[in-house]
């Protein structure tokens, strides 16, 4: 093939249909090959596998693949991996059982690491070393709030073995440009750095789209939905009686903040400011009233509900304070004199940004949403800075500083927004609130009470998370309801047609429903770590993905494989 006609030829928009069959590459532990360079700085590399998007997803599939012996080249459009937990600025949302099962053996062990790496690194007082579940943070959200620095570190320590031995290849700050499809089959991306703007073709017999708005799914003519679907077409109990394809949940620009008593850390006043200060969200069923305020919609009631707020992490009775939700670092766990005040991170309801739809956006929108989110974000922190009602009497926090050194950013707040919905798989399977919903699974199985999520008989990971839908785009209040602890069915993670590209984010056959209790951190790993064994297994037996799930023998044979390297398939019995 004329490799330069290739270049030229290369869509940013879709598929380019090449007459020359798909090349393969057997699965090997040899280092990568070394780049062959073309016109304009234009280079080419091959692997076993090419992942775009290294968040949780994509460092979960590269991890696996590798540890089977394949080689990985992974992109990513940030200079930070690590997606929700680092870029994004998310601490982990978990369920209970976490510490001992519900998730798989690697993430666990990564969670491990994360504690290791304070044990090792942070002068914690003899009490938090000795806390056998240390929580830096000692936040309320999960069992392990730390320092999205932390989460990358120890993600770099997981993949550095990998990058030294040349079996793995990481392209920060590149972004996927374009792809090149055959039929029903990915023949090669392009990715350009988002620095020199140097394009690299990358090619593999597999590809993994772990972005976080399914960026590859347009690019390479894979069937998908977005927005929600209507009830006629799912049966949803909370579906919508007409579909919207633009009805999307709300994004959050992130940021982390400590509190120094005394000082004055004011930051300019935000341009939006007013109208943030002013801005009642326009859903339905209606807010609690003004976005910037210590009260919201209760998700489950959707009735206002009070909430607290105090940068000392005191008790404020019956109401939730704030400052403790997500804090990432609670100073009583360190040494006396290591921090003057505790470090909280901020993703609450009133920085959820849902004034536009960043799936399927122009460059020129998705910079302008971006933007208007940050200065929601901004907006918040002078609010808090100087007029959130104090327990006594007074307005305001002016010891509150935007702490954007733990983010990593010059302007203070997260490097990427923090996605909740994503394009979706056309899948050859798609779960259905009729299989994880309590509400809805007890319609189903005429039960009121013992239920369990439907059993499928190809699970290849669990999970658990109520179904928590944010505000939208469309003009939604929160949708959240229970749910049951769940599979990951593999049918979930087949497209319908295109043949070697596999989701590993928050695109997989879910619908609007139910991608609410898919969408959190263990999940994503999961499904990134089953992808990545999806690969080698298929490599491995020289079948296609979806044979897989068809062939009972194979299916049986790859279930064995999964479970043999630490993923978990059922939940344990009641």
């Amino acid at each position: 093939m004329n490799r330069r006609n290739f270049i030229e030829r290369l869509s940013v928009g879709g598929g380019v249909a090449l007459a020359a069959p798909l090349p393969t590459f057997a699965a090997t532990a040899q280092p990568l090959a070394g780049p062959t360079f073309f016109q304009n700085g234009q280079s080419e590399r091959k692997a076993d596998l090419v992942i775009a998007g290294g968040g949780l997803g994509g460092c979960a599939a590269a991890l696996a693949a590798l540890r089977n012996n394949l080689t990985v080249i992974l992109t990513e459009e940030t200079d930070w991996i690590g997606g929700q937990l680092t870029q994004q600025g998310v601490p982990p949302d978990e369920h209970p059982w976490i510490e001992t099962h519900g998730a798989t053996r690697l993430y666990r062990d990564f969670r491990t690491a994360v504690r290791s790496y304070y044990r090792q690194h942070y002068p914690l007082t003899e009490a938090a070393k000795n806390q056998p579940y240390l929580n830096p943070g000692d936040g309320t959200v999960s069992k392990l709030c730390h320092e999205p620095r932390v989460a990358l570190a120890v993600l770099e320590q997981l993949l550095a073995p990998y990058r030294s031995s040349g079996r793995l290849t990481v392209l920060l700050d590149h972004k996927i440009a374009g792809a090149d499809v055959h039929g029903d089959t990915v023949r090669a991306l392009k990715a350009v750095s988002q620095r020199s703007g140097n394009e690299i073709i990358l090619s593999a017999p597999y590809f993994v789209d772990a972005t976080e708005l399914g960026d590859l799914l347009p690019m390479t003519g894979t069937e998908f939905v977005t927005g929600a679907e209507s009830r006629r077409e799912t049966r949803e109990l909370h579906a919508p009686e007409k579909a919207d394809p633009d009805n999307c949940q709300a994004f959050t620009m992130c940021f982390a903040m400590d509190y120094v008593p005394g000082a004055n850390h004011v930051i300019d006043k935000p341009k939006e400011y007013d109208f943030w200060r002013s801005y009642s969200p326009k859903v339905t069923p209606a807010w609690s009233g003004k976005l910037l305020d210590l009260a919201y919609s209760n998700p489950k009631t959707l009735e206002p509900k009070a909430l607290g707020f105090h940068p000392e992490g005191i008790s404020m009775g019956d109401k939730l304070n704030l400052w403790n939700y997500r804090r990432i670092i609670s100073k009583a766990n360190f040494k006396p004199g290591t921090y003057a005040g505790d470090i909280t991170n901020v993703n609450w309801p009133q920085n959820d940004y849902s004034l536009g739809n960043l799936i399927g956006a122009s460059d020129k929108d998705f910079k302008k949403h971006v933007e208007r989110a940050k200065q929601l974000s901004l907006s918040l922190l002078y609010w808090l800075q100087t007029e959130a009602p104090r327990p006594d009497g007074r307005q305001g926090w002016a010891g509150l500083r935007l702490r954007g050194d733990l983010m990593g950013t010059e302007d203070g707040l997260a490097k990427y927004p923090y996605i909740r919905e994503s394009r979706r798989i056309k899948a050859v399977f798609t779960v259905l609130e009729e299989h994880v919903g309590a509400e809805n699974r007890a319609l189903v199985t005429g039960k009121q009470s013992g239920n369990t999520a439907a059993d499928f008989h190809d699970s290849v990971g669990v999970g658990y998370y109520h179904i928590d839908l944010h505000p939208s785009t469309g003009g939604n209040n929160y949708i959240d309801f229970g749910s049951l602890p769940f599979q990951i069915p593999l049918g979930a993670l087949l497209p319908k047609r295109i043949n070697n590209l596999l989701p590993a984010n928050k695109n997989i056959g879910t619908t609007h429903i139910t991608n609410g209790c898919y969408r959190l951190h263990p999940v994503e790993w999961s499904i990134g770590e089953a992808v990545g064994l999806l690969v080698a297994y298929s490599l491995d037996k020289k079948v296609m993905p979806r044979a897989v799930r068809e062939k009972e023998t194979l299916l049986s044979g790859f279930q064995q494989l999964i479970r043999s390297q630490g993923i978990e398939t059922h939940w344990p019995k009641p």
